[in-house]
């Protein structure tokens, strides 16, 4: 699933007032490609969302958090193995992406952890997340949640 994101309504009421600001994180600038998460075992456990984000610009961006209402404390988290293959997930405050790079969010390595959950994660249904810039832009995707097995969004 490929989704060019929007970055909210400041940016649209400044582009239809002709108004000048600061470049921000667009939508035609930062682009989503396969968001997904698997179901959670009811709401004690946090879950996860996995993507690509990919900056199309010739400026740098970097994210700097999360928005979700499926869950209180979103955050950017990272899993690292060590050498003696003992893995720990640690918070992450920021993800630089440079201009025609892309970032992957995945198992194993960066990825959206949704701590708190509002409700449960039920497979077939979707939730909002929000992907908060350093520069005040935003770009909101729509991800399914897949089964609890699931290894990508192509399961």
């Amino acid at each position: 699933m490929k989704k060019i994101v929007s970055t909210g309504a400041l940016l649209v009421l400044f582009s239809f007032a002709g108004a000048s600001m600061p470049a921000l994180a667009d939508a035609d600038d930062i682009v989503i490609d396969g968001a997904w998460a698997r179901a959670s075992i009811g709401m004690n456990r946090p879950g996860a969302a996995f993507m690509t984000i990919r900056n199309t610009s010739t400026e740098p961006v970097t994210l700097i958090g999360l928005s979700t209402p499926l869950a209180m404390m979103p955050a950017i988290h990272e899993t690292r193995t060590s050498a003696d293959g003992v893995s720990s997930m640690t918070p992450t405050d920021e993800i630089a992406i440079a201009p025609g790079e892309s970032v992957a969010l995945e198992p194993g390595g960066l990825h959206a952890m949704l701590m708190q959950l509002q409700e449960p994660m039920t497979e077939g249904e979707t939730f909002p997340l929000t992907l908060v810039f350093e520069d005040g832009g935003e770009a909101t995707v729509e991800v399914p949640i897949l089964g609890f097995a699931a290894r990508g969004p192509e399961d």
